[in-house]
């Protein structure tokens, strides 16, 4: 599928040519919730002529005013990107969040970036956003605001599910393996990219060869520890069933946390090509085997329970 979104860069990008109607966010995960505001953004859009326009940033801004905080992502720049171009939005702008853009008011973001630089015609905010210098201001301000600006200023109502759908939530919810549940609110399946490194190669002996996965981006969420069942793909080729063990390897004494994939599907040397790991259900807990024979046991009953919950889904 051809994905036609254009993707500025503020303040390097010159002035996109037409009106909009935007929304701003750091949307990490574009869950549901986000994707329930961007289609209401459309449909505001259309009713008054104007382009959907999705404002979000580079990093979070949290990292700019707090630099010792690190954040845990649910998606990567580049898997944001991808899943806000998959909403069919016309134009994404990525704020490059610096300390002089965080002095801002939130007034003064809606003049001189909002609506002088990038043409914005309608604000769709959502019903907890907040934006500018210290977050003071709500919604009352910001209508205040787009008046004296000559921009209309949108409230949209929550997403209405049970459990409220939010990216804290999804993070919970990963903490504790519960990535069915994390999944729903999603929409999709959460998804670890990397590379396929080297290991060493113990699960080769027991006749569970894997993949071990070598992150792309060191900040992005990893999942509470333990054996999942999960559909892997390998270098963007065709889904492949799979189990992953993230841990430490306790039975060998390992101390470094990994994600060791076993492919159901596929054999053969994978070293050094893009892998992605979506993780489908929670098969157990990762524990301590008293052998290498009695780990082998326990990963083919786990393979046995993969092929169950993978037909299931």
């Amino acid at each position: 599928m051809m994905l036609l979104m254009k993707t500025l860069y503020y303040p390097d990008c010159q002035q996109p040519e037409g009106a909009f109607a935007a929304t701003i966010g750091f949307f990490d995960g574009v869950h549901r919730g986000h994707r329930f505001l961007i289609a209401r953004l459309k449909e505001e859009a259309v009713r008054r002529g104007l382009r959907p326009m999705v404002v979000t940033f580079e990093r979070h801004p949290r990292q700019v005013v707090q630099p010792e905080w690190q954040p845990r992502l649910l998606s990567t720049l580049e898997e944001k990107c991808r899943l806000l171009a998959l909403t069919g939005i016309d134009t994404l702008v990525v704020l490059r969040f610096d300390t002089a853009m965080a002095r801002l008011s939130a007034r003064e973001f809606m003049g001189e970036v909002l609506v002088r630089h990038l043409g914005v015609q309608l604000l769709l905010t959502g019903y907890d956003n907040r934006f500018g210098h210290n977050r003071q201001e709500g919604f009352a301000d910001y209508v205040d605001y787009g008046r004296e600006l000559g921009l209309e200023v949108v409230g949209c109502q929550p997403f209405m599910s049970s459990p409220r759908v939010s990216s804290s939530f999804v993070r919970q919810l990963l903490d504790e393996g519960r990535v069915e549940e994390a999944n729903d609110c999603l929409g999709y399946p959460y998804t670890i990219c990397g590379r396929v490194g080297h290991g060493q190669q113990i699960g080769r002996t027991m006749g569970f060869p894997t993949a071990n996965l070598e992150m792309d981006d060191s900040q992005k969420l990893i999942p509470r520890v333990g054996a999942y069942a999960v559909m892997a793909s390998i270098d963007g080729g065709e889904p492949l069933r799979g189990m992953t063990n993230i841990g430490l390897r306790p039975t060998f004494g390992g101390r470094r946390l990994t994600l060791e994939t076993h492919l159901l599907d596929a054999t053969g040397d994978f070293y050094d090509k893009p892998i992605s790991i979506s993780l489908m259900a929670r098969l157990r807990d990762e524990r301590t085997f008293a052998s290498a024979e009695e780990l082998a046991c326990q990963l083919e009953a786990d393979r046995r329970e993969t092929v169950n919950k993978l037909k299931k889904l």
